[in-house]
């Protein structure tokens, strides 16, 4: 049951990640009108700053270890709920 829900807790955290890239984007490209400078996009890292690059970088690893946090939090929950109520059955 455990290797379960580590997996469902991986599959989880890969989809949120996922789904937090493309919001950070987004919200990226409507607060300042640019699109995010990412390291495959070099039209946008030309049009971006230095303060802009760093400030998406620093965004982005904010997102993405608040998201791997609250995965690896729920996963170690799930498990401690599902082997208190397997004990009790």
């Amino acid at each position: 049951m455990n290797l379960i829900l580590k997996l469902l807790g991986t599959a989880v955290s890969l989809g949120a990640g996922f789904a937090g890239s493309k919001i950070v984007d987004s919200v990226w490209l409507k607060a300042t009108g640019q699109k995010p400078p990412k390291p495959g996009d070099k039209e946008a890292q030309a049009e971006s700053s230095l303060r802009q690059a760093l400030g998406f970088a620093v965004t982005s690893a904010i997102v993405a270890a608040v998201i791997q946090v609250l995965t690896e939090r729920g996963t170690e929950s799930a498990i401690t709920y599902f082997k208190r109520t397997a004990d009790e059955v």
